[in-house]
């Protein structure tokens, strides 16, 4: 998600009150997982960025979107971590003097409606292991979008556009940039894939 699903960043909110009191029990920086648009446009105030890894979880482009990528009436996706798996993305690091600035504008970008649970995860980085802040998504939800066969996967690129652009323009760039970071998705290389027959097909 990004900031224009909401007009101001949840900062009464209690989940964001405990993230970040969980934070500061840490002690250290904020770290974050990025495993969809954060690694193409973190909007972050990094000081430090590394290949990492997470195991026990997967990036799926598996969640609904009705304002970003798609609208209420032509639904779009965006990416999510499901249980199961691994995924490899990025791990941010943010000055823990940062932090009380940099929160709420993460939190306004991936919390603006309550979908994703953001937990601590061990992350493996390029540097070693660190506890980062990953935002997940439950398969209970309703913005989990459950099965989806190709040719619905066909017709969301064909049709679904929201006001950050088409599902289509979002998967396709995820999928460059993890390919320019050498990272191999084959669950998304095959949806790009089957998509793209898709639209060439219609």
């Amino acid at each position: 998600m990004t900031i224009s699903e909401s007009s101001s960043p949840q900062l009464d909110d209690p989940l964001a009150t405990r993230i970040l009191r969980e934070w500061q029990s840490q002690q250290g920086d904020l770290w974050v997982f990025g495993y969809g648009s954060l690694i193409w446009r973190p909007d972050l105030p990094f000081s430090e960025c590394r290949r990492a890894t997470i195991h026990g979880w997967h990036r799926a482009l598996r969640m609904w979107s009705h304002v970003n990528r798609g609208t209420a009436q032509c639904p779009g996706l965006v990416f999510a971590l499901l249980p199961g798996g691994s995924c490899r993305g990025l791990a941010f690091r943010v000055p823990a003097a940062r932090v009380p600035d940099v929160f709420p504008q993460l939190w306004q970008r991936e919390m603006p409606m309550p979908i994703y649970t953001p937990r601590w995860l061990n992350v493996n980085t390029t540097g070693g292991v660190v506890r980062a802040l990953a935002f997940t998504l439950s398969r209970s939800h309703p913005a989990f979008t459950g099965a989806l066969s190709d040719s619905d996967y066909q017709h969301i690129f064909r049709t679904a556009r929201g006001i950050y652009g088409s599902t289509r323009d979002y998967a396709e760039t995820t999928l460059a940039e993890l390919h320019r970071l050498g990272i191999r998705d084959r669950a998304l290389e095959r949806i790009v894939k089957i998509a793209r027959a898709g639209t060439i097909a219609s």
